[in-house]
């Protein structure tokens, strides 16, 4: 099982960082929606087979970031 959820983590760390998601897909050279489609669906971010044998391993999935310096 994917512990965090990434909808709400973007938006956390866009609030921080004091950005938009407009902002961030501009500066990954995409779009908005594409962007918006991916956070709202992090199957597409995180691979499902790879969630899928972590759990078969007996393992839950923890996203932890870290500001780089």
């Amino acid at each position: 099982m994917l512990i965090n959820n990434i909808e709400i983590d973007v938006k956390v760390k866009c609030i921080e960082a004091d950005t938009t998601q407009a902002k961030v897909a501009e500066s990954i050279q995409t779009t908005r929606s594409y962007v918006n489609r991916l956070i709202k669906s992090p199957g597409k971010i995180l691979n499902k087979t790879f969630v899928a044998m972590m759990e078969a391993l007996g393992y839950d999935i923890e996203i932890r970031y870290v500001k780089r310096e």
